[in-house]
């Protein structure tokens, strides 16, 4: 499967630049994607506003995601704020070509940013399948709770997209290559650059990364772009096979 992962300076809290943005970056792809994935709340930064920014289900930023997925004969991912029910969550979505639509809503909220007051919290683990790979959404701060995400020999790649801030980049290298290790998967990490609206920085790091923590593809620290790969669901297989880690795990359950 050949995935393109779009780290870009988000505007701060203005969706039509950002789907400008987006769709300049996506019109200078040189090969064809199957999979395109964006940060976390990719239309508006990390904002603390849902009140103003929320959308409900299958609203604007849903069908631009429709057509960007039509267009671009490729699926598209990526978190933004939905309210459903008089409640507000931090949403990632995937759309693909052929209309299949799943939805994650955010598990670990960021209680340092005050994300927890205002969100409810996401209470469904999800995987699904595309392309012949399953797959785990995770969003930011989802990150450090591996126990949320232990592979139980049931996804092939884990996704995470992420406002992750600059000072804790390191942080942010070692959680993905942990979590591609201990789960011997695919991970791929998309981090925003630039600076938002409450005076953060990112700098990126975007990256994929292989089942023993190697890496495949990666952007460049605080520059946009788009970093492309392939991975390979007979190469995860084999390397299973031969050191069959995921065989000697623990059982358990996670309360909702």
């Amino acid at each position: 499967m050949k995935t393109a992962l779009i780290q870009f300076e988000i505007a701060w809290e203005d969706k039509s630049v950002n789907f400008r943005k987006i769709e300049s970056l996506i019109s200078a792809f040189p090969k064809r994607i199957d999979l395109i994935i964006l940060p976390e709340m990719f239309n508006t930064g990390f904002s603390m506003n849902p009140a103003e920014l929320s959308e409900k289900p299958g609203s604007e930023t849903f069908v631009w995601m429709q057509r960007i997925a039509d267009e671009s004969n490729a699926a598209v991912c990526g978190s933004y704020i939905v309210e459903e029910d008089g409640s507000y969550y931090n949403r990632w979505i995937f759309v693909s070509p052929e209309n299949e639509m799943y939805i994650y809503d955010k598990r670990h909220l960021f209680s340092p940013g005050g994300e927890d007051s205002l969100f409810e919290r996401g209470r469904e683990r999800v995987i699904f399948t595309y392309k012949g790979f399953r797959i785990c959404p995770n969003i930011c701060y989802d990150l450090r709770f591996p126990v949320w995400s232990r592979n139980r020999n049931d996804y092939d790649l884990l996704i995470n997209s992420a406002n992750w801030p600059a000072p804790r980049q390191d942080v942010w290298n070692t959680l993905l290559k942990a979590r591609a290790i201990e789960n011997q998967c695919y991970v791929a990490g998309v981090n925003r650059t630039g600076i938002d609206g409450a005076g953060i920085k990112y700098a990126g790091g975007s990256v994929m990364l292989g089942p023993s923590g190697e890496t495949i593809a990666s952007g460049i620290i605080s520059d946009e772009g788009i970093i492309f790969s392939e991975i390979s669901y007979s190469e995860l297989s084999d390397f299973r096979r031969k050191f069959p880690v995921l065989n000697d795990g623990d059982d358990f359950t996670i309360n909702s």
